[in-house]
């Protein structure tokens, strides 16, 4: 059993950078904003905790943009430019689907879980869109390898 990688596609890749740039451009003009009305004595306060927060929230969506699950003959590791880890195969319980509402949508993904720790998202497995073919083609993918792992 080769390793293979569960990602975002280009075309899907392309479609959050963009979003992720409407939202950066936001959260600049919010920081201007910020920076023009604040008094001058506490302005770069502000500015700064504001800047901080954009750009701990750029990190994040880069991150997710980026990440990427492999399925090897061991288990599946999770690839991220921040982190990097390893889950074996014998202490996952199932690969559950979870939603989750905010202000943008409904969003789908893929979770872990595991037996004795928490859950963990699946890299490259975020979508708002229904019934996404492209998520369960990934979940599938994922439960065969987790069932030939066992079996083997």
């Amino acid at each position: 059993m080769s390793e293979v990688l569960i990602g975002f596609s280009a075309a899907a890749r392309r479609r959050y950078w963009w979003r992720g740039a409407i939202v950066m451009v936001m959260f600049a003009s919010g920081t201007v904003a910020v920076g023009l009305t604040v008094p001058a004595s506490e302005r770069w306060w502000w500015v700064g905790g504001f800047g901080v927060f954009v750009l701990v929230v750029g990190f994040d969506m880069i991150n997710r943009i980026y990440g990427r699950a492999a399925l090897t003959t061991a288990g599946i590791e999770f690839r991220t430019i921040a982190s990097r880890r390893s889950i074996p195969w014998n202490e996952i319980v199932g690969i559950e689907e979870k939603s989750r509402a905010s202000r943008s949508g409904l969003w789908h993904y893929l979770q872990v879980v595991r037996i004795k720790d928490r859950s963990l998202m699946i890299p490259g497995t975020l979508t708002n869109r229904m019934w996404d073919a492209e998520l369960d083609h990934k979940r599938v993918l994922i439960q065969e390898h987790w069932s030939r792992a066992l079996t083997d």
